[in-house]
């Protein structure tokens, strides 16, 4: 068993489609559109490994709450691996990304945090070695 698609709840998929391709880099890996819905994947820019993270509309009450309760508390619906935090949150800065938190050192790894304009706050996470 492995993993295959992670879902990020999102406040506008077109919004999550530019946020998350244009600014981020990510590919994308399915877009399909079904009548109202939308089924939007994407990929590591690389195209390593098979994990895809579907950007999926907030279409359940509970999705809404669920995601407002994280950003309010200031916890990150999911992380992202960086070989670089310090270079990605300099690159992602001059892009207009806001940061809820800087580069910071957590012991075994180095952390930053960015809210991603579609309702939710990713941390991006460097591993040290």
């Amino acid at each position: 068993m492995q993993i295959y698609i992670a879902s990020v709840p999102v406040d506008d998929v077109a919004r999550a489609h530019d946020f998350y391709v244009n600014t981020l880099g990510f590919r994308v890996k399915d877009d399909v559109t079904h009548g109202d819905f939308r089924w939007l994947t994407v990929a590591n820019a690389e195209g390593q490994g098979d994990m895809e993270l579907l950007l999926e509309p907030k279409a359940h009450p509970a999705a809404k709450d669920y995601a407002a309760a994280l950003k309010a508390d200031g916890i990150p619906v999911t992380q992202f691996l960086s070989a670089d935090v310090e270079r990605e949150y300099s690159e992602l800065t001059e892009k207009g990304v806001q940061f809820t938190m800087g580069p910071t050192d957590v012991g075994p790894s180095t952390i930053a945090v960015f809210d991603d304009t579609v309702g939710n706050l990713i941390q991006l996470v460097q591993l040290k070695k």
